[in-house]
């Protein structure tokens, strides 16, 4: 028998929250995204299960872009990073991926590449200065493309670095260099939104919005959890107990003995560890959903197992399941409690655990 641990998939959860981000989108367009193995849920599972619902996807590279193809899928993929190679562009051009241009060498390369009709997006770094070239710079690259007859150039592309914190100066900023450029080039598509640019009230959703983590579930602000938002969990990471004990007082509890019982209680083992993607900094205290309860981690994270207080749940026995996220821990909360955020998480998880998935109207 294997390890009862696994990720369930909620594939309606996951419609669900697609449709509340087109529906804080609207008049814009929604494009699903589905990079890093669908945010860890699994990129052919996810980007079938949204094939009706969403006209494009979006990914990182080619090699996920490509998977989609092999699964059937014969979206429109925008690659957000563009391509990494010049050998790279006959297979985006046979393929019909809309590539994201963001630096000179890629556009030299396009030009001199032997490849078929071509679309593109162009970034600009309006601020975030990871990729893409200033707004100054756009009319003369926009100019260049549109020389060559083999290139269809479909819009702009930029990213938000502050839109988690509603408030910041920065997002009017940045997007305000985007109003600039979709009045001087009215025939070119923008996309600006991510997930949490979904939640700014009044703004311009331009052409194309980007959600991503919202998606899953998770919470693309500050202070918020994904529930808070309106969404709903999709993926639900659960084990079982593999044993159950008492402790004195005074007894110690896993690696560097950092955990100490004030008094008699319960302890029980769960079958999950950072070998998982169980975060190995989640301290002591952060909860796990065991019989209906909330109960503590207590102790470090191991590779291969956790270790919870069973005190408040007297009935709590080897072989019970136990939610690690899901519906009644959210992940945002283990992650904040863990010092990093939901996109590690899910992303992170390993090949180790299993996705099971639960089919859309099941």
């Amino acid at each position: 028998m294997p390890r009862a641990t696994v990720a369930v998939i909620d594939l309606d959860a996951l419609r669900f929250n697609f449709r509340r981000a087109a529906a804080l989108a609207s008049p814009a367009d929604t494009m699903a995204v589905v990079k890093a193995d669908g945010y860890g849920h699994g990129l052919e599972a996810v980007a079938g299960a949204l094939a009706d619902l969403t006209s494009r996807y979006a990914v990182a590279c080619l090699e996920e872009a490509e998977r989609l193809r092999e699964a059937g899928l014969t979206h429109p993929v925008v690659l957000l990073q563009g391509v990494h190679d010049k050998t790279d562009w006959p297979r985006c051009a046979e393929a019909g991926f809309e590539v994201v241009v963001h630096e000179p060498g890629q556009l030299e390369d396009l030009f001199v590449s032997a490849g078929g009709a071509q679309v593109l997006w162009i970034k600009v770094n309006t601020g975030m200065n990871r990729l893409g070239f200033s707004s100054g710079d756009i009319a003369g690259i926009v100019e260049r493309v549109r020389r060559r007859p083999n290139i269809r150039l479909r819009g702009l592309v930029t990213h938000l670095a502050c839109a988690d914190d509603p408030g910041h100066p920065m997002n009017a900023h940045q997007i305000g260099l985007m109003a600039d450029l979709q009045n001087e080039f009215p025939d070119l598509e923008i996309s600006v939104a991510n997930s949490a640019a979904h939640y700014r009230d009044g703004d311009a959703a331009f052409h194309w919005t980007r959600p991503g983590i919202m998606l899953y579930g998770g919470t693309p602000l500050l202070g918020k959890t994904g529930q808070d938002l309106g969404l709903q969990p999709v993926m639900t990471l659960q084990s079982q107990l593999i044993a159950v004990r008492e402790l004195d007082k005074g007894d110690k509890v896993g690696y560097g003995a950092a955990w100490q019982a004030s008094e008699r209680c319960r302890m029980g083992i769960v079958a999950i560890g950072y070998g998982d993607g169980y975060p190995r900094h989640a301290p002591a205290g952060t909860p796990v959903w065991v019989r209906g309860r909330r109960v503590p981690l207590i102790g470090r994270v191991s590779m291969d197992m956790i270790a919870v207080e069973l005190t408040d749940v007297p009935s709590a026995q080897p072989g019970d399941m136990v939610e690690l996220w899901g519906r009644h821990v959210s992940v945002d909360e283990v992650a904040r409690l863990a010092g990093t955020i939901s996109y590690e998480l899910l992303a992170g998880l390993t090949s180790r655990v299993p996705r099971r998935y639960l089919a859309a109207g099941s």
